[in-house]
């Protein structure tokens, strides 16, 4: 399964223990992670900003995912989906990456639902999906 996490996803992942760092941890072992340079520098900005992170802590955990990822290269959307640009360029990672999923707590994401052709879900229902005995293919 090739999923990408959107910025908010990765955050919690890194700064709480709950749904999200232990949805990260099961996606390492049974999926492929992808993501852009785009999501990554803004991860690593929100470490500093709203987790507080120092800045050098910050960019080695954007190092780390980096090195658990395959980084994609995405083009800037053309026709803007969302009515936040950093969506666009989360849906725009999603489809250059050729997701299976993509996955998000962004409410303004969630209601879309899929986009072309890839499911935007929960990180809780990513997580049961990685459950499932028949998702564990990549």
């Amino acid at each position: 399964m090739r999923i990408v996490f959107d910025t908010n996803v990765l955050f919690a992942a890194y700064i709480a223990r709950g749904t999200c760092a232990t949805l990260y941890e099961q996606a390492l072992a049974a999926a492929t992670l992808l993501t852009s340079e785009i999501i990554l520098q803004e991860f690593e900005e929100k470490l500093v900003a709203k987790g507080k992170v120092e800045p050098e802590k910050a960019a080695r955990l954007r190092a780390e995912i980096a090195a658990n990822s395959s980084i994609v290269p995405i083009e800037p959307p053309t026709n803007p989906v969302c009515r936040d640009p950093d969506d666009d360029a989360i849906l725009a990672t999603a489809v250059a990456a050729h997701a299976d999923l993509l996955v998000t707590g962004d409410k303004d994401l969630l209601v879309i639902g899929i986009s072309q052709g890839i499911p935007i879900v929960t990180p809780a229902e990513c997580l049961a999906r990685l459950r499932e005995p028949t998702s564990r293919t990549e």
